[in-house]
């Protein structure tokens, strides 16, 4: 019964952010366009590099492409679904006004959570969609249903710790007035998951390579699926990656009660 209720609940948020996207046609529409040509110039920077070699660190060009995809298709999910909601939280703690969230007979970051939602990044994901059809055409060849089924798992581990990291960071703001650096700083770092993470293995004898997979999990959330579409993801790192956002996921949820405790609401 909980379960259907937070569905109904993530129903109607979904209804009136659609609804009020939808007032305003042309904008909705302009702003789709605007990051369909954002995502293209995205992809610039490669064929620049793979204008000059056609292998990279054991990634040719159309498999750097499926890295690509799932980052444009993750940055739709980012900016679209977890930003709109929670960078609303800020506000709320800053003015003092979360006592309205917290007083509701549902969980506080449940609620927090799906507060808003931009529609017009779908753009984005039919394009990332789009990026994995042209990798393949390029390929000359299709993922096996393994693969598919993998990649669709990692899917939601990689939406599962881009939520949990971003949880995390707007936790902050319980202990720090503004947290607009952290939250352009952790924007910045997530550019980076547009590269398969074996690029970074001369940087610091492999210490981003390192960074990116156990401290921020980036190849986890692109590396690792674009990996498995490929059929090249080990079973284990399958698993390790299942159970790594589980634990991630754990650990932003625990961080977040503990941060809730120390708001002092509007009247304090």
């Amino acid at each position: 019964m909980k379960v259907k209720r937070y569905l109904r609940l993530l129903g109607i948020q979904l209804k009136a952010s659609g609804l009020l996207s939808l007032q305003y046609r042309a904008d909705f529409f302009t702003e789709g366009l605007t990051s369909l040509f954002w995502t293209f110039t995205a992809l610039a920077p490669l064929f620049v590099v793979y204008g000059e070699r056609s292998n990279i660190e054991g990634w040719s060009f159309g498999e750097a492409l499926l890295v690509v995809g799932w980052f444009t298709l993750l940055q739709g999910i980012l900016e679209g679904a977890i930003n709109p909601s929670l960078t609303g939280v800020v506000e709320h703690i800053r003015k003092g006004t979360l006592d309205f969230v917290l007083l509701k007979p549902a969980d506080a970051q449940f609620l927090v959570s799906t507060q808003r939602f931009q529609p017009w990044r779908a753009f984005n994901v039919l394009t990332g969609i789009g990026l994995f059809v042209y990798a393949f055409m390029h390929l000359g060849r299709w993922p096996s249903v393994t693969g598919l089924l993998a990649s669709v798992l990692l899917l939601g581990t990689s939406t599962l710790l881009l939520y949990s990291l971003w949880i995390l960071t707007v936790s902050a703001a319980f202990f720090v007035v503004r947290v607009d650096n952290l939250t352009y700083l952790f924007t910045s770092i997530f550019d980076f998951a547009r590269w398969p993470s074996s690029v970074f293995q001369g940087v610091g004898r492999g210490v981003l390579t390192m960074v990116f997979t156990y401290v921020i999990p980036l190849a986890l959330m692109t590396t690792f699926p674009a990996q498995a579409m490929l059929g090249r993801l080990p079973p284990q790192s399958l698993v390790g990656a299942v159970v790594g956002a589980g634990l991630f996921a754990w650990g932003s949820r625990q961080v977040w009660l503990r941060s809730i405790r120390r708001y002092t609401s509007a009247s304090s």
